[in-house]
Parts: C-alpha cells; structure tokens; sequence
C-alpha cells in the first residue's frame, strides 16, 4: 500500500508541476497570444447567441483569416487529464482510500498530495470553461450548475444555435431568479423563485442530456494514440516494443510494435534508428520558460567583437539532434546548424542559433522574466539592439558599447575563477559603474518627450 501511496504522489507531484507551467504562462503570455485573447473577447463579448458556423464566419471576417484558421481558434477545448487510464476525480477518490490506511508523515504527504492534485483540476476546469467561447458572459451562473469535465466537453460540442440559446436560457432563468431572492426573507414569492432555479438547473442538464456520450468518447484508436503520444514524451529515446509493454491491458490488446510504429508518423513523433523522441506538450505550452531555463543551463548570450549579438541553444548527439528540431519547430525562428564536429572530436554538437537583432530580440524579450542566470546578460543585448537601432549619432553611444562588451565579457566568466581581467583590459572596480551607466532610462525619456527615436 506504501509503494502504491508513492506512485498517487508521484502523480500529484507531475500534477503540481504542471499547475506552477501554467501559472507562470499567466503571468506572461506570448504578445500574439495575448492579443488574440482580446480580439475574441471583443468580438463574442455582450453578442448573441450564435451557431458555430456563424461564429466561424464572424470571426474570420473580424481577423481577417480564412475559415479553416478561424476554426482553430475555436477548437481549442483543452485534453482529458487522465493518470493511469484514470479521471482525476476517480483518482483523487482511490488516493483518499489510500490515505486511510497512513499514519504521521506518510498521511500528511498524502494529504498535501491531494490538495495538489484538486487544484491543478479546478485550473484545469476553469480553462476548459474559458475554452467555451459562446458561455463567455455566463460564467456567473454556470458556476452554480452541477457539472463535471464531461458535461463541459459536450457543452462545447454544441454546434446548433437553438440548443445553445436553451442552455444560456436556463442559465438566465437561474440568474435572475438568484437575482430577486437575494435579501429576500422566506415567503410564498421566495419559495416560488426557489423553484424558479430549481427548474432552470433541470432544464440545463436536460440541454446537456441532448448531446450523446459517443460525440465525447475517444475511440480505442485515439486512446491509444494519446498513450503512445504521453509516453514518448515523458521517455525519450523509448521504443516501439516498450511502449507497447508498458500499455494498459485494453490497449494492449489491440496494438502491437508494428502498429505504434506505423502511428508515429500521424503523431508528428521524431524517430531515429528505432527510438522515439518528442518533447512534451507543457514544455510547448510554456515555452519561452523552457527555453530560458535552456539556454540557462546550455546555451551562451554574448556578441562578437563587431558588437553583433549572439545567442544560441547547444545539444550534443542524436537525442540533442532531435531536441534542437523540436526546439526550432516550437520558437519559429532561429537558424539550425546540425551534426557539427566538437573540439574534442567526440559527441557531434547541434546548435539553435540567433542572429539578426529581430530574432534575438524577440527571443529574450518572451524569455527575459524566466531567466536565471544570464538575465543580465539579456538585458546588456536589449540594450545595445535598442541603441543600434535609433541612437547611433548620439555622443554616449561609442563609449556605452565599449562598455558593454566589458560587461557582457564579465557576465560570462565572472565564476571563472583566475580570470585574467587585465588582459581583457577590464578593471573590476569600474563594473559597478558600468552597470549604473545603463542607457535604457535615457533612451524611454527621449522616446516619451520626442516621440521617436533620435537618430
């Protein structure tokens, strides 16, 4: 029961990790992103009721894109959380039945196990409520419904305006029935609007009740499909036959090497000779987190002597090889420079590199709040690239350069111990002051009395 106890923690412990993704994608979010979350609220907000056809086409002429883009937009309920071919709720339920049979340290775990595990769900449940784009301005009643992952799934299936104007209809019901009780002291008209959300809540459930469980159920195939996907993410390097062993027993049954192997392709999974490699739907879904916490640990930010920024992202091997594709894939830009021989004439180095001033700008401006330990080296490129790109005839712009590239050059090997400072022509004393001689005040206060940028 203890090894079992561990295995639910364990999970709770992913569980836990994934929220912390999720809440530092809320505090910042992609600029597009962020953006087109506006633009949709905007465009559904304080609207009628529409069918998704009529959602498509107002949302394709409003951004100006074509149906199918349109689509996606709208498409974008978000995956059943499932942990051992199990709810959370079911497993939540098995992890309580569990934790009766600890005492001291191993119930308290488990305890705070659970109480992970709830909240990473309740955050999970409110994006799929947000996903639901025509309930947008009911959120307020629909919280006093009673529904689960599944009712939600099948909300979003609705497609049809009248069954959608039903369901937002007894959302109303209840909410102006909720509206005139409040305050009020028990009487016949209280207990008539009593009745009134009583009914409302029936006939929300009976909506539900109109779209069929098959229209929610994934098939086998795509069971199966989200296991191979799940597990090459989680194992990279992972093989056909092991996954298929490691498959629960209904899935099992159906599947075989050959069959995972031929599924790989649809799944956008890389393969080399026989292994599998994928990187993890969280890590996309935070990445600029990720890439920060890359380049952090295997990665370099600097420029060459001609003051051009450099930034790059190294991984050495096949299994490198394969991450730096998925990383380039995920960011969208940057240049790939594969297969490269390492000094050491040993493990072949792969690289993500970043030229222009656009790319890296970008780059570290989405990764800069991630960074840990070369964000002052981010910030020393953002810097030059703004003085490059509007003050290059202003007097303190030669002597700022030299500056930084003694700043960036202390950046880099501050933690080498013996560093020859002298021969680099740097005096440590004058560090500080370079760091307080930072341009980027200068330049905002020039931008916000003139407009624009001096040239």
């Amino acid at each position: 029961m203890t090894e079992q106890a561990d295995k639910y923690r364990q999970a709770a412990t992913q569980m836990e990790r994934l929220a912390e993704l999720d809440d530092e994608e809320a505090e910042v979010k992609d600029e597009v992103e962020t953006q087109l979350d506006t633009k949709l609220a905007s465009i559904f907000t304080n609207s009628h009721v529409m069918s998704e056809h009529e959602e498509i086409t107002k949302l394709s002429a409003s951004l100006n894109i074509n149906a199918t883009d349109a689509r996606k937009q709208l498409t974008n309920f978000p995956d059943q959380y499932l942990i051992q071919e199990h709810s959370i709720p079911d497993f939540i339920r098995k992890m309580r039945k569990s934790r009766r049979v600890l005492k001291g340290e191993q119930r308290i775990k488990m305890a705070k196990a659970i109480d992970t595990m709830i909240d990473a769900y309740a955050d999970h449940m409110q994006e799929c409520i947000k996903s639901i784009t025509w309930l947008n301005d009911y959120t307020i009643p629909l919280s006093k419904m009673r529904y689960n992952e599944k009712d939600l799934s099948k909300l979003d299936k609705m497609k049809s305006s009248d069954l959608r104007r039903e369901t937002v209809d007894s959302l109303c019901k209840y909410w102006e029935a909720e509206q005139k009780q409040e305050g009020m002291a028990y009487s016949k008209e209280y207990s008539s609007l009593h009745k009134e959300m009583r009914l409302a809540k029936k006939d929300f459930r009976n909506a539900i009740a109109k779209i069929t469980n098959q229209s929610v159920t994934k098939t086998k195939k795509q069971r199966q499909e989200d296991f191979i996907l799940k597990t090459v993410c989680e194992n990279p390097g992972i093989s056909a036959k092991s996954i298929h062993e490691r498959m629960p027993s209904p899935l099992f049954k159906i599947s075989s090497p050959n069959t995972i192997s031929k599924s790989i392709n649809k799944l956008d999974i890389s393969s080399v000779d026989g292994s599998y490699y994928k990187m993890p739907s969280m890590i996309k879904k935070n990445i600029w987190a990720y890439t920060a916490a890359f380049i952090d640990s295997d990665g370099y930010i600097t420029l060459d002597r001609n003051m051009n920024p450099r930034v790059g992202l190294v991984a050495t091997g096949q299994r490198g090889k394969i991450f730096m594709q998925e990383m380039h894939k995920s960011i969208g830009y940057g240049r790939m420079h594969l297969d490269q021989k390492s000094p050491q004439d040993t493990r072949l180095i792969n690289r993500l590199n970043f030229y222009s001033q656009g790319d890296v700008t970008k780059l570290l401006t989405k990764c800069l709040p991630h960074f840990r330990l070369k964000k002052g080296n981010a910030k020393l490129l953002l810097e030059l690239i703004r003085m490059k790109k509007g003050y290059k005839k202003t007097d303190w712009y030669k002597p700022r350069c030299d500056e930084i590239f003694k700043l960036m050059k202390w950046e880099n090997h501050k933690d080498h111990v013996g560093f020859d400072w002298l021969k680099e022509g740097i005096y440590l004393d004058n560090i500080q002051k370079y760091q307080d001689n930072c341009k980027v005040s200068i330049m905002d206060s020039l931008e916000q009395i003139g407009g624009s940028h001096v040239v």
